[in-house]
């Protein structure tokens, strides 16, 4: 911002930084994101449905188990024939009846004797040409298409990840025996038994194996088995409504994310830009702009910033009007010590010589007085920003510079300390020393105005929250119309019997300036008897209660 601007480690001023130009800002990315990343990560839990597909296992389950026992049912009243000993076996008839059995369901019935034979099969014909096996097969196309082998992958995936359970694998001889199943072993000996085995990469066996039994004699065991299809089909539906919602909701994720993002993201990049603009310009033709229609934190970022932007160009206009007042004041004890020294080596007179070296040793004194003070002026502010506050009990600051004065000044001024609080102590939170500053500048001011033997009180009351100090001189009061310019840099009003140059106008200057600092405010007027006259001047200091 103007001159003063940081300058980069070659000493010139920075370039500008170039605009970003991307199709997308980050922000918007980050969002985007998070929140895609959010919803597909419950979009994925959801669609595991490894407690579902248990479920649906255990219904299939439990139909089985109810076909297969009316099965067997069936099969010991139909298909059971007596034997010459009286006990009873299992016909001829059976492998129809097994056929017939399950001909409207989509399942597989096999009986097996008590001897482990193979006495029936539900996907085996007995015709003239001998057995003829029954098998289903696949559709000719894959009805699921890309959709479905990208849910079967995306299931594999999730097995591996979580350790899903691992089924026993499924494998049928050629000419089989009860002693290839251990569950029809089981049903051989009364139990009832349900299977899950792996027939594939992705395929599940379902079976159910029951005893075929004729008042209690056990003639056979069926096993009643299914393939996944139908339960592979219910997951498949139930997922692909799940992704329809999901689309859904992502369509909507994404708009939003955009949405928001844009309202974070546009104004910061204006802001941003602007603030560029601002730092870069000299002429203060551009402006931060005024997003106060904003009730959120980037109204508030907007309004911070153009404060702090006024305050930076107020801060500058004040350097700039410090450094010319500095000049000026300067420039004239500058002056008159040239002068006098021009002229003291053109003279010849001793006296005249002794007289130009006394003006130039009081040059000299004034002009280091006033760069003491300038000096002082010019680390106040950092001084001020780095130092910590403090509890300091006003009141006995007061008494102890009173005491001080009392005791120790030549003067015959004297200062009196008053309490229309109720005494005690009266803390406040500021700097101690910068505070003793401005009482010893007002102190100092209100002795240099007062008559001979004249009285200085300093009165201390409560206002609410605030301490009110009242500096009260005896003097002759501030020129009507300057009660507000005494408070000016270099300004000097003085006595009638003070000598030239012994202040330099930067005392109540720097006063206000600390005052300002810890909360509190300065002003001065004059004190008025009933006729009008002034009766002397008045300083008021005002700070916050600790």
């Amino acid at each position: 911002m103007g001159e003063t601007g940081t300058k980069g480690g070659d000493g010139n001023p920075p370039r500008p930084r170039p605009a970003r130009s991307r199709l997308m800002s980050p922000i918007t990315r980050r969002i985007l994101a998070i929140n895609i990343l959010a919803l597909g990560f419950l979009g994925a839990g959801i669609l595991y449905l490894d407690e579902y597909k248990e479920n649906l296992i255990d219904a299939e389950l439990t139909a089985l188990g109810t076909q297969a026992e009316m099965f067997a049912v069936a099969l010991s009243e139909g298909a059971v024939a007596q034997t010459a000993s009286g006990h009873y076996r299992v016909s001829e008839i059976s492998n129809q009846m097994v056929r017939r059995l399950v001909q409207t369901t989509s399942s597989r019935a096999r009986l097996f004797g008590t001897d482990g034979r193979l006495i029936a099969d539900s996907r085996r014909l007995v015709g003239p040409g001998g057995m003829v096996s029954i098998e289903e097969l696949p559709p000719p196309e894959d009805p699921e298409g890309p959709l479905g082998r990208a849910l079967e992958f995306f299931e594999r995936i999730v097995n591996k990840v979580t350790g899903a359970p691992r089924y026993p694998a499924y494998a049928e001889n050629s000419r089989q025996h009860a002693r290839d199943y251990s569950e029809v072993i089981a049903a051989l000996s009364g139990e009832y038994v349900k299977i899950v085995r792996s027939a594939g990469r992705d395929d599940l066996l379902l079976g159910v194996t029951v005893p075929v039994q004729r008042y209690k004699q056990v003639l056979g065991a069926l096993l009643v088995t299914k393939d996944s299809s139908g339960i592979d089909a219910a997951l498949y539906e139930t997922r692909r409504d799940i992704l329809k919602v999901f689309a859904v909701a992502l369509a909507l994720t994404v708009m939003l994310s955009i949405y928001l993002a844009g309202t974070i993201a546009r104004p910061l990049k204006l802001l941003a830009a602007a603030a560029e603009r601002v730092r870069a310009d000299h002429s203060r033709q551009h402006k931060i702009p005024d997003m106060a229609g904003r009730d959120d934190e980037i109204g508030e970022l907007a309004a911070t910033l153009k404060d702090m932007t006024e305050a930076l160009w107020q801060r500058m206009d004040a350097i700039d009007r410090f450094a010319a007042d500095v000049a000026h004041e300067i420039k004239n004890p500058l002056t008159s010590l040239r002068s006098a020294v021009e002229t003291a080596a053109r003279l010849k007179d001793g006296d005249q010589q002794k007289k130009l070296m006394a003006i130039i040793q009081e040059d000299v004194v004034r002009l280091d007085r006033l760069i003491s003070d300038i000096s002082d002026a010019s680390r106040l502010d950092a001084e001020l920003s780095r130092a910590e506050s403090e509890p300091t009990d006003l009141a006995g600051m007061l008494a102890t510079l009173a005491d001080i004065h009392n005791t120790t000044a030549s003067d015959d001024v004297n200062i009196g300390v008053e309490r229309v609080d109720g005494g005690g102590e009266l803390l406040i939170n500021g700097i101690e020393g910068r505070l003793a500053q401005v009482f010893r500048n007002l102190i100092t001011n209100a002795i240099t105005f007062s008559p001979a033997g004249g009285a200085i009180t300093l009165t201390i009351s409560r206002e609410q929250n605030m301490v009110r100090i009242d500096v009260d001189d005896e003097g002759p009061g501030i020129p009507p119309g300057n009660e507000e310019r005494i408070f000016t840099r270099f300004y000097t009003e003085r006595a009638e019997t003070e000598k030239f140059g012994t202040h330099s106008g930067l005392g109540l200057s720097i006063s206000q300036q600390i005052i300002n600092a810890h909360g509190g405010d300065i002003s001065a007027t004059n004190r008025l008897d009933a006729n009008g006259d002034a009766l002397g001047a008045r300083f008021t200091v005002r700070l916050p209660v600790a």
